[in-house]
């Protein structure tokens, strides 16, 4: 078969990429009603010919295939100084398994469970500063119960100098002032200039160099100071071993924490922020809400709070609609592969749309529109729902995530009454993210019961 791309705009891979940059949603949007379920762009820096994918079969196809034909990481394109190259999101083959293995244990199972206080008393700790009557953004709070929970459940910091330190130095990396320049900065190597600290990458660099140096400097202490009985991300990772009985490195265990932060911080905030303006948008769904939570009565068990099927399916919902991350990551053709009726040569980038996909009439009829009874209709399988991405680059912190996530929201509606200020909020681009404009911007009108978990 002869090699030949999927049709996509012509215009000038320039074009392309100020529409990718500027409008996302409605590029994505016109190139589907265009072209139908694959098509090619070419967005730069290196104007490579990327495919995008919304068809649920091929994009099974993906997350199915050997990695030895097709797969992510480095290669892929998948760069980040932030982050670093010894994270699981830049490794590929028997590197990126290694770490996953070493990674996926301390999410999951029983583990999380010692974090659901921590969770829900620093949920209580930044909502109770919310005032009477007073407008204030939804997402600066999110976005400080998930940077906290990360700090304490991941990092294992304890209230103090490093941990303030700490703090203030991760919002200012993760959350900067000109987020459009930050975005260049790392689409387009060339930008990547140090010109002083007054300059935008040199300030990024001595930003990072004293988050590296904290960071390090807690990982030589904890060698230093065994403590078994820790239950923190970070001390699980120290502990665990691979198959020859070698533990992480200090420079792998450092990107691997970069990496958890940067994958969980704004995507749990953002998350977070839209369920709220939703549920307290529309009446029905927050009345649902309450009334399951209150047939639990006043003592529910940890577990029932969790496995409340509309608290789920709100949460899913919110994760289909308006999905964080708008794409899976990036897969690299490594050997010729035919996808859709197209055989694609080497080099190629493959790209599953989570947002494409998540707005297929045929899977989610007026997809535009909030309705977590969709999730209780039907179960929708990983190629058709999938805001953790798929296949070997699944997130492996989806488990805690919902778990963070039902959390914070049950004890919220359990204290608070709200109230959406304003216009209706919509999805923009926020860095290499999607997320609400104007920061959702809400007040409390009510302040009641406290929800007993415990």
């Amino acid at each position: 078969m002869t090699v030949k791309l999927p049709d996509g705009p012509q215009t000038h891979p320039w074009v392309q990429t100020f529409h990718w940059l500027t409008n996302p949603l409605e590029f994505m949007e016109d190139c589907t009603k265009r072209y139908g379920d694959i098509f090619t762009l070419r967005i730069g820096p290196v104007f490579t010919p990327q495919v995008f994918i919304t068809n649920p079969k091929a994009i099974q196809q993906i997350f199915s295939t050997d990695p030895k034909v097709l797969d992510s990481g480095e290669a892929a394109g998948i760069k980040s100084p932030l982050v670093g190259r010894q994270s699981m999101l830049a490794l590929e083959g028997k590197p990126h398994q290694r770490q996953r293995k070493l990674l996926t244990p301390p999410f999951h199972g029983e583990r999380m469970l010692f974090f659901a206080q921590e969770i829900r008393e620093i949920t209580a700790s930044v909502t109770d500063k919310w005032l009477l009557n007073e407008t204030f953004s939804v997402l600066s709070s999110m976005q400080e119960i998930s940077l906290q929970v990360i700090l304490k459940a991941v990092f294992g910091l304890d209230a103090g100098e490093r941990y303030d330190k700490l703090k203030t130095l991760l919002l200012e990396i993760l959350n900067p002032k000109r987020p459009f320049v930050f975005i260049l900065m790392f689409v387009f190597p060339a930008v990547q200039r140090d010109f002083g600290a007054w300059s935008p990458w040199g300030h990024f660099l001595r930003l990072k160099q004293q988050i590296d140096e904290i960071i390090y400097t807690e990982i030589q202490e904890r060698r230093e100071k065994a403590e078994p009985e820790r239950n923190d991300i970070l001390s699980l990772m120290m502990a665990a071993r691979d198959e020859f009985g070698q533990p992480m490195t200090d420079v792998e265990l450092r990107d691997e924490l970069m990496t958890l932060l940067v994958a969980g911080h704004e995507t749990t905030a953002t998350v977070l922020s839209w369920a709220l303006y939703w549920i307290y948008s529309l009446p029905e769904v927050r009345s649902k809400l309450l009334q399951e939570l209150d047939n639990l009565g006043e003592n529910p068990e940890l577990n029932a709070i969790l496995q409340l099927p509309y608290l789920n399916a709100v949460c899913s919902e919110t994760l289909r609609l308006y999905p964080v991350a708008m794409l899976a990551l990036n897969r690299l053709v490594k050997s010729p592969i035919e996808i859709m009726g197209y055989q694609l040569a080497p080099g190629t980038l493959v790209i599953p749309c989570i947002y494409l996909t998540h707005h297929r009439e045929d899977l989610y009829p007026n997809s535009k529109q909030f309705q977590p009874e969709r999730f209780l209709e039907r179960q929708f399988s990983p190629s058709e729902f999938l805001p953790f991405g798929g296949g070997n680059r699944r997130c492996i912190g989806l488990a805690f995530a919902m778990f963070e996530m039902k959390l914070v929201l049950a004890t919220i509606l359990s204290n608070l009454e709200m109230a959406v200020v304003g216009e209706p909020v919509q999805p923009v681009r926020k860095g290499a993210l999607l997320g609400p404009s104007k920061g959702v911007p809400m007040v409390v009108t009510t302040k009641k019961r406290t929800l007993a978990i415990f």
